[in-house]
């Protein structure tokens, strides 16, 4: 039996927030690629535009939209225009987020565990806390909701939430923000799939481990880095957005329709792992 057919996404209309670098611009890549219609929503206007008018000299149907995922108006906006363009909304992959940085990969990294400082709680900012939660958490709540309005009418539907390996993997030199958000955004991905399950929505969430993108000031590409961190992967190599792509594919089609409410760990090396 030839499964190929189960995979097809081409003529889906789709988005994805935190499209214009990393993970986000690799979802996109793998579904226009394969004939979908993709809107790239990212808040910096340069990076967009440039991915989108590359992705477009190589034949696909790839357009660029500005929207910070904490102005909920305006995120709401750019998903109506697409679904308006294209007719259908039929993936969402909730994806655009910040870190705070090398703390959490550099304090496993050889296996030793960060040193706790004294007083760290007491010295996190409310301007820290609220960014990190209003783009993580927030943001992804803002992109479901936009994103269900136009799925429920049709009863069909892809949400994938790129939450992280964070949320389970606590390590104090992160900062609690940041896994807090995630891990919130696992509970929502679980929430969003029992309230839409009953029109054909599946809600389902990829966590990534070490992946090399620009994510936190670009300190995932640091060669010594990755080496530390490949020691202690089975598979001795670290994740690259590429590796990404047939999850996404897979998520995003309908090859997945009996998928619901799961988060899948990808961590470079180690391969998946499904968390429920």
């Amino acid at each position: 039996m030839n499964v190929s057919p189960r995979f097809e996404v081409a003529g889906f209309g789709a988005i994805v927030t935190g499209g214009a670098s990393g993970l986000g611009l690799a979802y996109g890549e793998v579904l226009s690629a394969h004939g979908a219609r993709v809107t790239l929503i990212d808040v910096n206007p340069d990076a967009v535009a440039e991915q989108a008018s590359r992705l477009q000299a190589d034949g696909l149907d790839v357009r660029g939209a500005v929207a910070d995922v904490t102005d909920h108006p305006a995120l709401d906006e750019v998903v109506d225009e697409a679904a308006a363009l294209y007719g259908r909304l039929d993936v969402a992959f909730a994806n655009a987020g910040i870190d705070p940085g090398v703390g959490f990969v550099g304090a496993w990294a050889g296996g030793e565990r960060p040193r706790i400082h004294e007083g760290a709680i007491e010295r996190y900012a409310d301007e820290r806390w609220n960014r990190v939660i209003d783009i993580n958490l927030s943001g992804i709540f803002a992109t479901a909701r936009a994103a269900a309005r136009h799925m429920r009418p049709r009863r069909f539907g892809r949400i994938i939430v790129t939450t992280s390996l964070a949320a389970t993997r606590v390590e104090p030199a992160i900062g609690s923000a940041y896994m807090a958000a995630k891990a919130g955004a696992r509970h929502l991905m679980h929430s969003l799939a029992l309230e839409l399950a009953a029109y054909g929505i599946t809600a389902n969430a990829i966590a990534p481990g070490f992946f090399v993108t620009n994510i936190g000031g670009g300190h995932a590409h640091d060669p010594e880095l990755q080496a530390a961190l490949a020691k202690e992967i089975p598979m001795h190599r670290v994740g690259q957005p590429e590796d990404i792509k047939a999850l996404a594919l897979f998520l995003a089609s309908p090859a997945s329709e009996y998928i619901t409410g799961q988060e899948i760990v990808i961590d470079g090396g180690w391969g998946l792992g499904v968390a429920d």
